[in-house]
């Protein structure tokens, strides 16, 4: 008997200190109803969706996308986790590109990214009332993107890909570095805006050091190579502009290029990445980066875009292909080398 008893006791004693355990588990918990400190924060983590209308595929505006989200997801807004992306290409589609703009305006988004001037003008139309950032855009203001640099107004602001001084800079390397160029091919799509405003631009400093420019006009991606064909015989170099048809079907000319020995300059660095030979410009990862900080900023930090200055490229470097200048018979000299500011970055072997 006294063993049952005391055998009761310690089952009793076992219980209690069980029951013990239990509520000082629950009650020591961080978080309510005895959830995980992770489970607590997701609850409470928002999230956000993100449509982004991008004009066509090429490696600076990928670039552009790629930096965009990787600066949301620095700042916890990861795709996966607390980030839907609705991503849309127009497949340099004028048509594609004004549905995608009106499917976006009818959806729930909270904010809208768009990649180069044909995607943010038709954006900028059709989106009124969701916060819009843009990227890859040469000149909001002549295309009418925004009317004002400083305060854009509505509910659009955004990074603009180009910096006049660039086109300088570039102009003044080729004359002192190749006096021997007297006219300069310029493949374009001439339905593009961007690539209009750069084209006036580029004339006028290439005009400055006595350079003609020679126009070979193009309406779609396939017409790229042929263009440049029409121009040997009558250029010592070929030019192209932040023209996302052209870049789009780049291949081509760089393939003239190599195939004539013609030095072969481009307004950004992915075109010399893949086989232009030069360009005064920066990393469109970056630039797409500086894009998303914005985003981030309206997101979480409650900014109103029509009060954010659009922001502009302000540190440029000249950029060299040495591959690129062996297969279009350019001799590189030191003179060339010692004007690249960043050499272990810009002097692509």
């Amino acid at each position: 008997m006294k063993k049952k008893l005391s055998l009761i006791l310690m089952m009793t004693t076992l219980l209690i200190a069980l029951a013990a355990c239990g509520q000082k588990t629950a009650s020591d918990t961080p978080g309510n109803g005895g959830t995980t400190a992770d489970e607590g924060a997701a609850s409470d983590t928002k999230t956000y969706t993100i449509a982004i209308s991008q004009i066509v595929e090429h490696p600076s505006l990928d670039a552009t996308r790629e930096g965009f989200i990787a600066a949301l997801k620095d700042a916890g807004i990861v795709e996966g986790t607390n980030l839907k992306i609705d991503y849309n290409n127009a497949q340099g589609d004028n048509t594609n590109n004004l549905s995608i703009a009106q499917k976006i305006a009818g959806g729930k988004n909270d904010l809208v990214f768009a990649i180069a001037t044909p995607s943010a003008l038709a954006v900028a139309q059709q989106v009124k009332d969701v916060p819009v950032v843009f990227a890859a855009v040469t000149d909001p203001l002549s295309t009418k993107i925004v009317s004002n640099l400083d305060q854009p107004g509505g509910n659009i602001t955004g990074a603009s890909d180009t910096n006049p001084e660039a086109t300088t800079k570039l102009a003044d390397f080729i004359a002192s570095n190749f006096p021997n160029i007297k006219n300069i091919g310029l493949v374009i799509n001439e339905g593009e805006p961007n690539a209009e405003v750069m084209a006036k631009k580029a004339e006028e400093e290439f005009k400055k050091h006595n350079i003609g420019l020679i126009k070979a006009p193009v309406t779609n991606t396939s017409e790229v190579k042929q263009a440049a064909q029409s121009l040997i015989g009558r250029v010592d170099a070929f030019y192209i502009t932040l023209d996302n048809m052209v870049v789009s079907g780049v291949d081509g000319i760089i393939q003239v290029a190599n195939d004539k020995k013609i030095p072969f300059f481009s307004s950004d660095r992915d075109t010399v990445e893949k086989g232009a030979f030069a360009t005064v410009g920066f990393k469109y990862f970056d630039h797409g980066y500086q894009a998303g900080q914005m985003a981030v900023d309206i997101l979480k930090n409650g900014k109103k875009p029509g009060e954010m200055k659009v922001s502009m490229q302000e540190k440029l470097d000249l950029i060299l292909n040495l591959k690129s200048a062996a297969a279009q018979g350019i001799t590189v000299t030191d003179d060339m080398k010692k004007a690249v500011q960043d050499p272990e970055k810009n002097i692509i072997q």
